[in-house]
């Protein structure tokens, strides 16, 4: 990859950098108050949006930019350097928008896409379950077909924004069929039909980001599938490649950003000058830096085929790991008070971090798909 930017390219960096400068909040990484914190965030992406930094990627008719990968690039690194807040809609918007360009029908596109670029309406993603987290093709949510419409019954967990958001990216399955793959439904879900219950899960945190959905005799038109009846599967995959993907290049942008804080928080304690802390910040931003060339290595494999590939989980699990190590860290230089007091956050972010290397898969799965997709190693089981 070529490393230079050309005369377009800087052109569009200086006017992202001035926009930011101008117009960006500070970080809002020590704010403990969910409801305040979701408030801001979706204030802060509906200005993006208007300025034309949300969905740089995605076609102008559906409320894009129309820019290419190489423009999203330099929007996440000038992000990095104004320390702005991420959008809130970050499933809608690292998997939700993209699994619809690339199976929605045109109708679907004009209706959803506009109002997730705008935080509008915020989007969620049903797919792990009690007995089916993992091994995602176990999932029994059913959808009953009656006709004009499906008849949903089931529960799904771990839902990151289900009580917040207005649609969920159902996947149930149709068919039992030898095949657990196959059979399975994708469904677009408003999480405001009759017979939908969010109940919330309360975290180590204190907060509960996380949710559990109860569907009962719920109604879903079948203008609300997604792709093909009974081959859910595939919009699935496209639907995790994304995730882990387009998201994790939001993941390289973070590290660094945490890199740089945590750098400026040894500063502020007077633990700059400890050797043995100024070796583990090294090696942290060091590993971002790798991070993000990494996610150069999938940006490119997205411009030949519009699809992040497998490596995409090189990045999921690389920053997963990496944010806990970074976390636990900078409660450890706070020394007792990183256990008691709020130490800018940190307290919080350590606890958080306990979940990264689960959610979006496991660092175990993650690693059986790097050496079975990626490295073209026999299968463990």
């Amino acid at each position: 990859m070529d490393f230079d930017l050309g005369e377009a390219e800087k052109t569009f960096r200086d006017e992202v950098r001035a926009w930011l400068k101008a117009n960006a909040p500070k970080s809002d990484a020590a704010e403990s108050d969910q409801v305040k914190l979701i408030s801001n965030r979706r204030a802060w992406q509906k200005k993006l949006y208007e300025a034309g930094y949300v969905g740089i990627t995605w076609p102008k008719e559906y409320g894009g930019r129309g820019g290419d990968f190489m423009d999203q690039l330099i929007f996440n690194d000038e992000m990095i350097v104004a320390q702005a807040p991420d959008p809130i809609n970050v499933i809608g918007l690292g998997m939700g928008g993209p699994v619809v360009i690339t199976h929605g029908t045109e109708e679907q596109k004009k209706r959803y896409l506009p109002p997730l670029l705008s935080a509008e309406e915020i989007w969620c993603q049903g797919f792990s379950e009690p007995n089916a987290g993992s091994d995602l093709s176990g999932l029994q949510t059913r959808a009953e077909d009656k006709g004009d419409h499906y008849l949903v019954n089931g529960q799904k967990v771990w839902t990151t924004l289900a009580h917040i958001a207005k649609w969920c990216m159902l996947l149930t399955r149709e068919r039992t069929e030898a095949n657990p793959r196959h059979g399975l439904t994708y469904l677009l879900v408003d999480m405001e039909s009759p017979g939908v219950e969010v109940r919330p899960l309360v975290q180590i945190t204190g907060d509960a980001e996380f949710n559990e959905i109860f569907f009962k005799d719920v109604k879903v038109p079948k203008s609300q599938v997604l792709g093909e009846p009974g081959e859910g599967w595939a919009v699935a995959m496209t639907t995790l490649l994304h995730e882990r993907g387009t998201l994790g290049m939001a993941l390289a942008t973070r590290a660094q950003i945490t890199a740089a804080e945590l750098a400026e928080h040894t500063r502020k304690l007077g633990r700059g000058s400890d050797p043995l802390v100024r070796q583990k910040v090294a090696q942290y931003t060091i590993e971002a830096r790798a991070l993000q060339l990494n996610g150069y290595r999938a940006l490119t494999a997205m411009k030949r085929n519009g699809i992040p590939g497998p490596e995409g989980s090189i990045l999921k699990l690389m920053w997963s790991e990496l944010n806990q190590r970074m976390a636990e860290t900078a409660v450890d230089v706070a020394g007792a008070a990183g256990q008691v007091g709020e130490t800018s956050g940190w307290k919080y972010q350590f606890l958080r971090s306990r979940a990264n290397t689960i959610e979006a898969g496991t660092s175990e799965v993650l690693r059986n798909i790097l050496a079975e997709r990626v490295l073209g190693l026999p299968r463990s089981r």
